[in-house]
């Protein structure tokens, strides 16, 4: 505990020390209350500055309370730095002995000079004396050289921070810089004399031992081993228990480890422009085709068949619901008679059920039959639908060379049936390349100014809307847009009607409702009439804000689910635009994104948003339907939407609407940004991953199911317009159209045998067999064939598949050196054991999955061979400038190294497409099972009808079976007019080149056949029989429906269509 004074003295001398005073320093130390020992004031700056140096080091120590230097510490550092006082007076010494010695040449001298200076003696070794004396002496004079003046001071450095001064004249000694100070640099300092003892010292020191170990190498040598087995062993087996106490995490470890390096090597194979052929050699083991793959690959050509029969036959199910719809409506309308009816319905069930018969008997006797003329016919039809398939520019100068009502009908059937209905990845490649294709071309050809994309009805984006919202995009359509329209159908206190002549008129009824008594309103008021009344204007608001509120929803459910439009769709809005800006370069952003808006917008998703129920977007119950209310709730969105896409204003006699302008503008902000990003996607290449070898790498060729009459349509059509689409004589085009020879009848193109000559029905059974569809798979005309391949790109695939042989079994790092080195004899039993393996898995795939001839050839080729021929198909490709040797054959290395990745993909895709297949054909079965459920119902109508028939009319028995009449009915007697008689009732207009007065010569005779509906019309002249024609009531009812007032018969006779069905239906049916 320190007294009273000390502690005054302690704040004195911290007071001194942090003014920086060495005197006043001085003085607080020699205080008497200080009580501080060994003070000497010839060292006041060093005291000075030791006491401030451990002053700082207390300030820097965050976990010292007191920032002061008490006295203990104080006397501390007063005899630290006597201590140094001390130190640097035997430094000193030393340094002045050891120079001095030196100078006046007194080696004997040196030694004991050193071992003044030194703590141990021992560090002085005498036997070095003379090497001591020689070594300082040489450091000396080669020190003295670089000397130009030379003073008296001497400056020695303790503790590398305080500065000792010391005269060797006048033996003078200072801890602060003299005035004038001129130090003696040609002396050598304590430090430069320690080093050269010490390290003379460890030099000695080092001799000795390394002499010790030259005498004992021998045994060293076996201590070292002895050593190093022991610490080896120990290291080995505690790294043994290591490893066993921790074998899962090792072997995850490694499983991490080889997935990082296959990963990487992955990484190489996709991402380097240039893989190395050590990292292709691991993966070329992708493209070997597994039991599995053979497996998914037909179930993907049974599914795909399935769905695409499905369609077709779901659309001409379709097509004779409409007509049994009209058919009915006639019947109900007294217009058409109940056999015509039944006529129908049995047709319908006989498409039905008979058609897969009839597909079994084709097979065999048709064009599919096994005759080598039959069978190079059917490979020309499969080179020619490849043909037209993989190249577009043919369809799309077709779809323009022909009328547009039946290019229409051409598109909706051979095109979609030409490309599967893009029933997979490949076919939706090459159907997007054709719109592609087509669009530009319409564009180019007959679209004169921008506008005319919005105001007209094109071609190919009729085509394109037709497509997606068919089949595979209509559940595209349904996630897009059937929740928010649901919830609109849902809210049944919604009301929107922005009619204010509508509005005014359910105000006064609703006014008559309530009092009984009638209004003394007018009744009849125009809309600025009707927009004076409050109570109007009020109910107008009230709608107008519903419906912003609604079409809020609709918008949101719109721009939120980008990503659910289809790509096709968004990648032709792509292609509209950029060909109409390129076209019309002036054009701005804003008209570009207009007219793809139109397509978006407009065409595609509008309609569906007005009648949900007429694109299947919601589900109806049977009997369901959308009442007037919902239909204008739904209507008045679109309307909004329609005219927030085109940026048009509600203005005329849209004028009350005008406060949801700024609303419009707003929401076509929106629409413009969404119809910007909607084109911003890639190009099919990319989205697909195709290019011009993908047919060549898929396992199974390309398939289409298409029917003969659509076959024999499509080549009359090839040929009618040959000169527009391939004008070139030389086009391949030109080739298999003249293999193919004439456009055949439905009859030469099944074979004979396949209708009975004698069938009076001959012509509709051809017209039923014209509608069979058949299966084709494609095929290039120049495939790979048996000799050597017809150009570079053929070879190009023939030899990739020879490398990839080799590269299996022959190790290198470059393919020239893998050629160039010589096969061993176990490469080449690998190789053949191999080849055998894949072998027996190729025997096992399907026929049309199997390699050419060629190519099987090739495999069985011993691996030297296969070398060889490699080395002549480089050369072959080199001249074709299809590979290099100055870059090693980089080329057709990078080649395989993307039909690696494009198998791998490509299998990937096919599950996927798999697993779309199967959705695809459970939504088609449902969609056909609602069409069965229709077909029951009109059965049952139908019967009904006929039970009533029966019991009023018993003049004339129904054919139910189609075989003949009931035994016992009776057959209507013929009916016999003259002309005269019929020109008398209206029924016959006039005779070409006959006069009227001429018309009781002649006689026509009107029979009834077996079959229903169906009459023979003989006429006669003087007695004598000219001609004899066939009439179809259905025919006769269907041009009266079309509004069809005069006909012909026997080309020359004009009758009264309306008076003639009269004159049959008062004669045979008794109506």
């Amino acid at each position: 505990m320190h007294s009273l004074p000390g502690i005054v003295a302690v704040g004195y001398i911290n007071e001194a020390i942090d003014e920086g005073n060495a005197l006043k320093t001085l003085d607080t130390l020699l205080l008497p209350t200080a009580k501080i020992k060994d003070v000497d004031p010839d060292c006041a700056q060093h005291y000075q500055d030791v006491l401030y140096h451990a002053k700082m080091q207390k300030l820097m120590d965050s976990e010292i309370v007191s920032k002061v230097l008490w006295l203990d510490e104080i006397q501390h550092a007063v005899d630290e730095a006597n201590m140094d006082k001390d130190k640097a007076k035997q430094w000193v010494t030393l340094v002045i002995d050891v120079n001095q010695c030196l100078e006046k040449e007194k080696p004997c001298d040196i030694l004991s000079h050193l071992k003044s200076s030194v703590s141990n003696t021992n560090d002085i070794i005498p036997e070095c004396a003379d090497r001591y004396y020689d070594a300082l002496a040489k450091a000396k004079e080669h020190k003295s050289k670089s000397v130009s003046t030379e003073g008296s001071w001497l400056k020695l450095t303790l503790q590398d921070k305080y500065d000792y001064y010391h005269n060797i004249d006048s033996k003078e000694s200072s801890w602060v810089t003299p005035e004038s100070c001129l130090p003696k640099e040609s002396w050598l300092m304590a430090k430069e004399i320690e080093a050269f003892w010490k390290g003379h010292k460890q030099r000695e020191a080092y001799m000795r031992r390394r002499q010790t170990f030259i005498d004992n190498t021998e045994n060293i040598v076996k201590i070292q081993s002895w050593f190093r087995m022991v610490t080896a062993r120990r290291n080995y087996l505690s790294r043994l228990q290591y490893f066993r106490d921790h074998k899962n995490e090792i072997v995850k470890i490694q499983s991490l480890v080889r997935a990082n390096k296959a990963r990487d090597d992955y990484k190489t194979l996709v991402g380097s422009e240039n893989p190395p052929l050590t990292v292709i050699r691991k993966f070329v083991h992708l493209l070997d085709q597994s039991n599995l793959d053979f497996q998914e690959e037909l179930e993907v050509a049974r599914l795909r068949e399935e769905v695409v029969t499905k369609i077709r036959g779901n659309q001409q199910l379709e097509k004779d619901l409409n007509l049994m719809d009209l058919k009915i409506g006639l019947l109900v309308k007294n217009r058409i008679t109940l056999e015509d009816v039944i006529s129908h319905r049995t047709k319908l069930n006989k498409k039905k059920h008979g058609e897969m018969q009839i597909l079994n008997n084709t097979d065999s006797q048709g064009i599919k039959s096994l005759s080598k003329e039959r069978r190079k016919t059917l490979e020309t039809y499969q080179q020619l639908f490849y043909l037209l398939q993989t190249n577009p520019l043919y369809l799309a100068k077709l779809i323009f060379q022909m009328p547009q009502n039946k290019s229409t009908k051409f598109m909706d059937t051979v095109i979609f049936t030409l490309y599967n209905y893009a029933s997979n990845q490949r076919e939706e490649y090459l159907l997007l390349k054709l719109f592609k294709t087509a669009l530009e071309e319409e564009i180019k050809s007959k679209v004169d100014q921008v506008q005319d994309i919005v105001t007209g009805n094109p071609t190919v984006i009729k085509m394109v809307v037709s497509f997606n919202r068919g089949a595979r995009g209509q559940n595209t359509l349904r996630q897009l847009l059937a929740p928010v329209v649901k919830e609109i159908l849902d809210d049944k206190s919604l009301t929107i009607n922005t009619n204010p002549v509508e509005v005014y008129k359910a105000w006064v009824n609703q006014l008559e409702t309530q009092t009984g008594e009638a209004s003394k309103l007018p009744y009849d008021v125009t809309t600025e009439q009707a927009l004076t009344y409050p109570e109007v204007k009020n109910k107008l608001e009230a709608s107008i804000e519903n419906l912003r509120r609604v079409t809020d929803k609709v918008l949101k459910s719109i721009i939120s689910s980008r990503d659910l439009l289809p790509y096709g769709l968004r990648y032709i809005a792509k292609v509209l635009k950029n060909s109409i800006h390129e076209k019309f370069p002036d054009a701005t952003e804003d008209e570009l994104l207009k007219i793809v808006g139109n397509l978006l917008y407009y065409r595609y998703m509008n309609p569906a948003i007005v009648a949900p129920d007429g694109f299947d977007i919601i589900d109806m119950t049977a009997g369901g339907q959308i009442t007037s209310d919902q239909r204008r709730n739904l209507g008045s969105v679109a309307k909004v939407l329609q005219h927030a896409a085109s940026n048009k204003l509600f203005e005329g006699e849209n004028e009350h609407l005008s406060s949801m302008n700024n609303y419009l503008s707003e929401t076509y902000h929106e629409f413009r940004k969404y119809f910007k990003e909607a084109c911003n996607v890639p190009e099919p290449e990319e989205t697909f991953n195709m290019d011009k070898y993908t047919d060549v790498v898929t396992v199974s060729k390309p398939v289409i199911y298409i029917s003969v009459e659509e076959i024999i349509s499509t080549h009359s059509l090839l040929l009618e317009h040959q000169d527009a689409i391939a004008p070139d004589k030389q086009d391949l085009l030109n080739e298999l159209l003249e293999l193919l020879g004439e456009v055949p009848s439905v009859e030469s193109f099944l074979g004979e045998g396949a209708v009975d000559p004698n069938d009076p029905n001959k012509a509709n059974t051809l017209s039923q067999l014209s509608k069979i569809e058949i299966s084709l798979y494609l095929t290039s005309k120049y495939n790979i064939g048996d000799g050597e391949a017809v150009d570079g790109q053929s070879l190009m695939i023939k030899t990739k598949k020879l490398i990839i042989d080799v590269i299996r079994n022959q190790p290198g790092n470059t393919l020239t050196e893998i050629l160039e080195t010589p096969a061993t004899t176990k490469e080449e039993a690998d190789h053949a054991r191999d080849m055998e393996s894949r072998a027996i898995i190729d025997s096992q795939a399907p026929e049309e999955m199997k390699h050419s001839q060629s190519m099987i050839e090739d495999a069985q080729l011993p691996l030297q061979q296969k070398k060889r021929k490699i080395q002549r198909n480089l050369r072959t490709l080199e001249q074709t400038r299809h590979v290099s040797s100055k870059n090693k054959y980089q080329d057709i290395l990078n080649e395989i190294a993307k039909d690696i990745r494009n198998q791998r993909i490509h299998r990937k895709l096919r599950k996927a497409e798999l697993a779309k297949l199967q959705q695809t054909l459970n939504a088609l079965n449902e969609k056909a099972a609602f069409y069965e459920e229709q077909i029951n119902y009109y059965d049952t109508y139908i019967k009904t009808c006929l039970d009533n028939l029966k019991r009023r009319n018993s003049r004339r028995s129904i054919k139910l079976d189609g075989k003949g009449e009931p035994k016992g009915a009776k057959r209507a007697k013929p009916v016999r007019y003259t002309a005269a008689k019929l020109h008398e009732k209206g029924v016959l207009l006039g005779i070409d080149d006959l006069q009227t007065n001429q018309f009781k010569n002649v006689t026509f005779d009107i029979i009834s056949t077996e079959d229903v509906g169906i009459f023979d019309v003989r006429s006669k002249f003087l007695g004598v029989e000219m001609e004899k024609v066939q009439l179809n009531i259905q025919d006769l009812l269907q041009m009266q429906y079309e509004g069809v007032a005069v006909m012909k018969m026997f080309d020359k006779v004009k009758v009264n269509v309306n008076l003639l069905i009269y004159l049959l239906n008062k004669k045979f049916y008794g109506k």
